[in-house]
Protein backbone atom coordinates (compact mmCIF):
# COMPACT_ATOMS: atom_id res chain seq x y z
CA UNK A 1 0.00 0.00 0.00
CA UNK A 2 1.33 3.42 -0.94
CA UNK A 3 0.40 6.43 1.19
CA UNK A 4 1.30 9.72 -0.47
CA UNK A 5 1.14 12.81 1.73
CA UNK A 6 0.97 15.93 -0.41
CA UNK A 7 2.05 19.03 1.47
CA UNK A 8 3.39 22.54 1.05
CA UNK A 9 6.03 24.32 3.14
CA UNK A 10 3.70 27.30 3.66
CA UNK A 11 0.79 25.20 4.95
CA UNK A 12 0.12 25.42 8.71
CA UNK A 13 -1.84 22.13 8.70
CA UNK A 14 0.67 19.98 6.80
CA UNK A 15 2.92 19.15 9.78
CA UNK A 16 -0.14 17.77 11.58
CA UNK A 17 -1.02 15.56 8.61
CA UNK A 18 2.55 14.22 8.48
CA UNK A 19 2.50 13.49 12.21
CA UNK A 20 -0.85 11.67 11.97
CA UNK A 21 0.42 9.51 9.10
CA UNK A 22 3.62 8.64 10.96
CA UNK A 23 1.74 7.73 14.15
CA UNK A 24 -0.87 5.62 12.39
CA UNK A 25 1.64 3.74 10.22
CA UNK A 26 3.63 2.94 13.37
CA UNK A 27 0.44 1.86 15.18
CA UNK A 28 -0.82 -0.31 12.34
CA UNK A 29 2.72 -1.73 12.00
CA UNK A 30 2.37 -3.33 8.62
CA UNK A 31 5.40 -3.88 6.42
CA UNK A 32 3.20 -3.45 3.34
CA UNK A 33 2.75 0.31 3.89
CA UNK A 34 5.09 2.71 2.11
CA UNK A 35 4.84 6.41 2.92
CA UNK A 36 5.95 9.04 0.45
CA UNK A 37 5.97 12.76 1.26
CA UNK A 38 5.43 15.02 -1.72
CA UNK A 39 6.03 18.77 -1.68
CA UNK A 40 3.35 20.23 -3.95
CA UNK A 41 5.62 23.13 -4.89
CA UNK A 42 8.36 20.77 -6.09
CA UNK A 43 6.20 18.11 -7.76
CA UNK A 44 3.38 19.78 -9.69
CA UNK A 45 3.01 16.67 -11.85
CA UNK A 46 1.72 14.60 -8.93
CA UNK A 47 -0.58 17.45 -7.87
CA UNK A 48 -2.02 17.57 -11.38
CA UNK A 49 -2.24 13.77 -11.66
CA UNK A 50 -4.53 13.58 -8.61
CA UNK A 51 -6.22 16.93 -9.27
CA UNK A 52 -5.19 18.21 -5.84
CA UNK A 53 -6.67 21.62 -5.06
CA UNK A 54 -5.60 21.96 -1.43
CA UNK A 55 -2.99 20.68 0.97
CA UNK A 56 -2.56 18.60 2.94
CA UNK A 57 -4.02 15.81 0.86
CA UNK A 58 -3.50 12.12 1.47
CA UNK A 59 -3.58 9.73 -1.47
CA UNK A 60 -3.76 6.01 -0.73
CA UNK A 61 -3.07 3.56 -3.53
CA UNK A 62 -3.75 6.19 -6.17
CA UNK A 63 -7.03 7.39 -4.65
CA UNK A 64 -7.44 10.72 -2.86
CA UNK A 65 -8.54 9.55 0.58
CA UNK A 66 -8.34 12.74 2.65
CA UNK A 67 -8.38 16.45 1.94
CA UNK A 68 -6.99 18.12 5.02
CA UNK A 69 -5.42 16.42 8.02
CA UNK A 70 -7.47 13.43 9.19
CA UNK A 71 -7.67 12.43 12.81
CA UNK A 72 -5.58 9.49 13.94
CA UNK A 73 -8.77 7.45 14.31
CA UNK A 74 -10.03 8.31 10.80
CA UNK A 75 -6.78 7.36 9.10
CA UNK A 76 -6.29 4.24 11.20
CA UNK A 77 -9.81 3.00 10.41
CA UNK A 78 -9.31 3.71 6.71
CA UNK A 79 -5.98 1.87 6.54
CA UNK A 80 -7.17 -1.12 8.55
CA UNK A 81 -10.22 -1.44 6.29
CA UNK A 82 -8.08 -1.34 3.14
CA UNK A 83 -5.59 -3.84 4.59
CA UNK A 84 -8.35 -6.30 5.47
CA UNK A 85 -9.58 -6.51 1.85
Amino acid sequence: MLVEVITSPQCPHCPTAKKVVEEVVKKVSCDDIEVKYIDATEDPGTVEKYNIMSVPSIVIDGEVAFLGAPSIEQLENYLREKLSR
